[in-house]
């Protein structure tokens, strides 16, 4: 069974063709089934009709998962260290399991673990998934971020 059968999208965009094709033909325009998937294709914004049938059949994560936005207070660790603080910006791609996220922080967070040698920052941005979580880890195996929604 062929990726068009089973997406509705995708069908739905040769439907849309199919009855391009045979308004143009009634009035006295002939173009060829290709050319009408070509016109459906840009219609939608893409590039041609290959990367229209691709962006179609992705799948689509559910967006609503995500439980953070900007301006939630939120709580966790930031290579380390303990912090509490707002999103301050948050941009994510619904086919990704990943965000970028960006924290202020109530209050700065030394970045240094060494007592002769401090950084402190206020602001910060990482990726986290779905749980919070950077896939980035520190040197000991934890991860870089960890952000937990404020009052869980």
């Amino acid at each position: 069974m062929s990726v068009s059968e089973d997406h509705p999208k995708i069908a739905g965009f040769k439907a849309r063709a199919k009855s391009l094709r045979a308004k143009l033909a009634a009035q006295g325009t002939e173009i060829s089934h290709s050319q009408a998937l070509e016109l459906v294709a840009h219609q939608e914004g893409a590039r041609d009709w290959n990367t229209l049938r691709a962006l179609a059949s992705r799948p689509v994560r559910d967006t609503n998962a995500r439980p953070l936005a900007v301006g939630d207070r939120v709580t966790g660790r930031y290579l380390g260290q303990a912090f509490t603080g707002r999103v301050h910006g948050l941009s994510h791609s619904p086919y990704s399991p990943h965000m970028r996220i960006t924290l202020h922080f109530d209050d700065p967070v030394d970045v240094v673990r060494f007592d002769s040698f401090s950084s402190f920052r206020q602001r910060v941005t990482a990726t986290i998934d779905e749980n919070g979580r950077s896939p980035q880890k520190t040197s000991d195996g934890a991860p870089q971020m960890i952000v937990v929604p404020a009052g869980l």
